[in-house]
């Protein structure tokens, strides 16, 4: 599989093998895990996992590194679940544009009357209003329906 670049010349497509899903699963665990604690764990030089590492990074097949927090860390924090409908065949310029979004935590496709999902965690109630209103001027959404979520029971 390709995709062309920014430049119009065709790039393939990066598919991690076996080893950089291992790694990924150990980051998963422990984003924080050393160089050295991988190739450990994985029975590689600490070379190896480096140069796995920037070819992941480089083909954004990892996009970065985050923390993850306790549900009730920030008990002002607001989350919600958006549905977006794209016009056309725009979805992957959406895409695009809606990753780049710090606030939207995960993104997903879907079938049915909408073509996106989007999980939203935002600091207060005016940053919740924000993100909506950016997420709603993206050229190529046509339509979206926002539900908060009040408590994980």
């Amino acid at each position: 599989m390709s995709k062309t670049s920014a430049g119009g010349t065709t790039v393939a497509k990066y598919t991690p093998d076996d080893l950089d899903r291992q790694i990924i699963a150990h980051l998963r665990a422990d984003g924080r895990a050393s160089l050295s604690k991988l190739s450990d764990a994985l029975g590689v030089a600490r070379g190896t996992v480096q140069n796995r590492l920037d070819r992941l990074l480089e083909t954004g097949t990892l996009l970065g590194f985050t923390v993850r927090v306790r549900e009730d860390y920030d008990v002002n924090t607001v989350h919600a679940v958006m549905m977006i409908e794209v016009v056309g065949k725009s979805t992957t310029q959406v895409i695009r544009r809606l990753r780049g979004m710090p606030e939207i935590y995960t993104l997903h496709t879907t079938n049915g009357n909408w073509d996106l999902v989007a999980n939203i965690r935002a600091a207060n109630l005016s940053e919740f209003d924000r993100i909506l209103r950016e997420v709603r001027m993206v050229d190529g959404v046509a339509n979206s329906e926002t539900s908060l979520l009040l408590s994980s029971v």
